[in-house]
C-alpha cells in the first residue's frame, strides 16, 4: 500500500513560497494544490486566471514538465491575514523528452492564512506584471 506524498505547509506568510517549492517539486498536482483556497486563482499566462478543475489542470501542465522549480523570495509583506509576496523563480533543466526547459519570472501573489494557521494562495500570479499575450487584456494607457 502505497501513501500519498505530503507537504508541510507553512505557518508564517515568509516561508509559504518555499512550502510551494516542494509542493511542485513533487511534479504531482493534487499535492501542489493543497497550497491554494479552494476558490484560489492561478495566472497560467499573463492575463488570463483559472480556478478550480481549471486551475489543478493548468498547475499539471507546469508539472508534466517534470522540470524542478527554484524560488528566491524578494519581499513579504502582511496584514492581518492577507501577505503579498514578490517572489523570483526558475524553473530549469531537461524535460523526460530531452528538451531543455527555462521558464523564470518574478511572481506577484497573495496569500491568506487560514482558520486552521496555515497560509495558501488566494491569487497566484507567477508572471507578475508581464504583458498579457491576448487581445485586450491589458488596460489602455490613459
Amino acid at each position: 500500500m502505497t501513501h500519498p506524498i505530503s507537504v508541510p505547509l507553512a505557518t508564517r506568510a515568509a516561508e509559504h513560497p518555499y512550502a510551494f517549492e516542494r509542493a511542485f517539486n513533487t511534479f504531482d498536482p493534487t499535492i501542489l494544490d493543497q497550497l491554494y483556497e479552494p476558490g484560489a486563482g492561478f495566472v497560467p499566462t499573463p492575463g488570463h486566471m483559472v480556478t478550480g478543475t481549471d486551475r489543478l489542470r493548468a498547475n499539471g501542465e507546469f508539472l508534466r514538465l517534470r522540470v524542478p522549480i527554484r524560488v528566491t523570495p524578494r519581499q513579504t509583506y502582511v496584514v492581518g491575514d492577507l501577505a503579498l509576496l514578490i517572489v523570483d523563480f526558475v524553473i530549469a533543466g531537461s524535460a523526460p523528452d530531452g528538451d531543455e526547459v527555462r521558464i523564470e519570472g518574478t511572481a506577484t501573489d497573495v496569500a491568506r492564512r487560514g482558520a486552521d494557521g496555515f497560509w495558501r494562495y488566494a491569487i497566484d500570479n507567477p508572471f507578475g506584471v508581464a504583458r498579457s499575450t491576448e487581445p485586450g487584456r491589458d488596460p489602455v494607457p490613459g
